[in-house]
């Protein structure tokens, strides 16, 4: 599995031609405790950019954009009971939603982890 940053603080666990996609710790540190996720509905066609989720803490909501253009596959449904788990595990059972990408070469746009924690700073 290949793991990709945005600079919007979204990582992505690349699989073929799949990305489970999530916040970053980092995100979630800065939003401080999640009340709230509103994920995509499965079958949706999202474009780059587009805000495709939102989650919401104490402090404050923050969109979640798609990283690639493509499809949602799935959902995590659980996040959206307990969004808690997003910020005690926001690179595992946290995740948001996986997208089936249509243009491979969006992937070039990605931030390797090093790239992410520089800018990030």
């Amino acid at each position: 599995m290949n793991i990709r940053f945005t600079a919007d603080h979204e990582w992505l666990a690349i699989d073929g031609a799949t990305a489970r996609v999530g916040i970053t710790d980092h995100a979630q540190s800065l939003l401080g405790d999640l009340v709230f996720v509103e994920l995509p509905s499965v079958g949706r066609e999202v474009t780059r950019g587009s805000v495709v989720a939102t989650v919401e803490s104490v402090k404050a909501a923050s969109d979640v954009y798609a990283p690639l253009t493509g499809m949602i596959v799935e959902v995590n449904s659980p996040v959206v009971e307990d969004p808690s788990v997003v910020n005690s595990d926001p690179m595992g059972a946290g995740w948001l939603f996986t997208i089936r990408f249509h243009e491979p070469s969006e992937l070039s746009g990605l931030l390797t982890e090093a790239e992410y924690l520089r800018q990030a700073k």
